[in-house]
């Protein structure tokens, strides 16, 4: 692990998105929540919170960090039968939390498809990507513009 044992702790910031790319039965089958499985979202936003929280036992040398606030929001696009999948993580802390916002965002999305794979086995989950993290020596910021459309 790197030592960050001499760093500040700050508050620190993830946004994090995936992409999920549905057929059309399928898409539909989320929209009118007529999954056998149950509802989709609920059961992924609650995969992504504990996945979250689990980022150190799932990424080996990814410290242990307190969650403090975790959102997952789910963007259903009809036009392109796609759902945008976005996570928020924050913490104050000596490392960034963008480990634990791609680990909820990818647990989330893998459930989603866990959940509809018997009506769309080709489901294709796409662009997992960092969108904006802040609170350390290092903020990014990514236009999604260009990816999501």
């Amino acid at each position: 692990m790197v030592d960050v044992s001499p760093k500040t702790p700050t508050l620190r910031h993830a946004i994090v998105q995936s992409v999920l790319r549905l057929s059309p039965e399928a898409f539909e089958a989320i929209r009118r929540q007529a999954l056998r499985k149950g509802d989709p979202f609920t059961v992924a936003k609650i995969a992504g919170i504990q996945a979250a929280k689990r980022t150190s036992e799932w990424i080996p040398l990814c410290h242990p960090l307190p969650v403090e606030f975790l959102d997952i929001r789910f963007e259903q696009d009809a036009a392109t039968r796609s759902i945008r999948i976005v996570t928020e993580a924050t913490t104050t802390a000596k490392t960034g939390i963008e480990m634990e916002a791609f680990v909820a965002c990818a647990a989330a999305a893998l459930t989603l498809y866990d959940m509809v794979k018997a009506v769309d086995p080709s489901a294709t989950i796409t662009d997992l990507q960092l969108i904006r993290k802040t609170g350390g020596k290092q903020p990014f910021e990514r236009d999604v513009s260009v990816f999501y459309r």
